[in-house]
């Protein structure tokens, strides 16, 4: 099972990818890579050249932009949205998600933290 490598938005903590690579998973955040204040198209679409699923707290702009990817055909590596949660709360949780699903099982699905 190949796991699930993660692009964070800017809108999630910026501590999240350093935690989980020192779990393990292959996860990088906007701010990282210098993509902070970007839109949300530019975004995912970098995600998307990257095989990355994308995790983001802004729930309603990405939930629209999964159905327009889906209208259009154009695969992506998995969306996962949240409410705003403490940074122990979404490590955790995006722990349990990792944990249990691969990267093919995410592909083209919106997932909800």
């Amino acid at each position: 099972m190949q796991k699930p490598k993660l692009f964070i938005d800017e809108d999630v903590h910026s501590e999240l990818s350093t935690a989980l690579v020192k779990r393990g998973f292959d996860a990088i955040h906007a701010q990282e890579q210098k993509r902070k204040g970007l839109t949300d198209l530019e975004q995912i679409q970098y995600a998307i050249n990257q095989n990355r699923c994308f995790f983001t707290f802004n729930v309603k702009d990405f939930v629209l932009l999964h159905n327009d990817l889906i209208k259009q055909n154009i695969d992506h590596y998995g969306i996962i949205v949240s409410k705003q949660l403490t940074f122990s709360a979404t490590l955790n949780k995006m722990l349990n998600l990792l944990q249990n699903n691969s990267r093919d099982s995410l592909k083209n699905k919106l997932l909800f933290l």
